[in-house]
């Protein structure tokens, strides 16, 4: 892992300075001491550089011919300067060290009590092409989660989008346990391949029995083994992918309003879940009577009430219940407004 890159740029700061300023000093040292033998003894440039370099090293090999006395106190001088200078150069880089190991311990404790205090978090196993849009996805709704990956590179670039993470392998109980999958609302599974999807989704299953587990199919016949697996629901990219191709062609402006609202380009449009709760001010009153459209301008496109199918376009009659889920459709402020009856 590239441990330089994953240091906050005041440490990676100092040590490209120190860096700089080391490589200086130890080429003014060569210099100087090159320059001294070469206009104190008259040697050569080469037997003067190599004079310099086996008293700097203090490797006792000797001298290359008698000194004379300008040149032994220069010797002397040039030995402590040396010493002084390695002893600079060691200490910087010491204390830089110390602080990246500090800056490491203490950042992974962070991290690692910021995750424990998660509840009712998403964990995103695989930060691939579609992991990292589901993340962005998240972040954006403002949503918990921590992602799960072992690849060093991806870990580099979650770190620096600030999000949560832990580094190991996602088929692992204790590396979904670190992620707190025991106190988490749900997980999605979108590693490379379908073998690793289906081992994640049964470990998963059998810690958290109530977990709802999202996972990705390559094909028909692994989406049932992963529905057999315990995964609540399945995805295939690939069948995904060309029905939005098929519907481009065959329905361009229906696919172009859905777009619209749900990646929230184009119109303020947005369109919401919500869940009542017993206690919501709804809870009683039909849709009529709610007056849902009149106070807020929001559509409510369909009702789904627990272990009963959608109910799409409802009657203006229809009687909202503890539970019921509405779906409506609106600008994102006045969904909001809406958000706060039904709790």
């Amino acid at each position: 892992m590239n441990l330089f890159n994953r240091l906050p740029i005041y440490i990676r700061s100092k040590i490209a300075y120190h860096a700089g300023l080391a490589l200086a000093l130890l080429f003014l040292l060569l210099a100087l001491g090159t320059a001294g033998y070469r206009f104190i003894e008259g040697w050569t440039w080469l037997n003067s550089l190599y004079m310099t370099i086996i008293t700097v090293t203090t490797v006792g090999y000797g001298e290359i011919a008698p000194l004379s006395t300008a040149g032994k106190y220069f010797t002397m001088g040039l030995i402590l300067y040396s010493v002084i200078v390695v002893a600079y150069i060691v200490g910087s880089f010491t204390k830089l060290l110390v602080e990246s190991e500090i800056f490491f311990f203490f950042g992974r404790k962070k991290l690692e009590k910021h995750i424990k205090n998660l509840k009712d978090h998403v964990i995103i196993c695989g930060y691939g092409r579609i992991g990292s849009l589901i993340c962005h996805e998240l972040s954006q709704a403002q949503k918990p989660f921590v992602v799960l990956e072992n690849n060093p590179d991806a870990i580099n670039e979650i770190e620096d989008l600030g999000y949560l993470y832990v580094m190991g392998d996602a088929t692992q109980d204790e590396i979904l346990l670190q992620a707190g999958i025991r106190r988490a609302r749900a997980l999605v599974t979108v590693v490379e391949t379908d073998a690793d999807n289906l081992f994640i989704t049964l470990t998963a299953r059998g810690l958290n029995p109530n977990l709802f587990i999202l996972a990705r199919s390559s094909d028909d016949k692994t989406e049932k083994k992963l529905l057999l697996a315990g995964a609540t629901k399945v995805v295939s990219p690939y069948r995904m992918g060309a029905a939005r191709m098929a519907n481009i062609i065959l329905r361009p402006v229906v696919v172009d309003f859905a777009e619209t609202v749900f990646q929230k380009r184009g119109l303020n449009l947005q369109i919401e879940e919500f869940t009542l709760s017993p206690s919501s001010s709804l809870v009683g009153n039909t849709l009529k009577e709610s007056r849902m459209r009149d106070r807020f301008g929001v559509i409510v496109v369909a009702i789904k009430r627990p272990a009963q199918d959608m109910l799409f376009n409802p009657s203006p009659e229809e009687t909202l219940n503890p539970g019921d889920t509405v779906i409506a459709l609106g600008e994102p402020g006045s969904l909001e407004k809406l958000r706060k009856l039904t709790t």
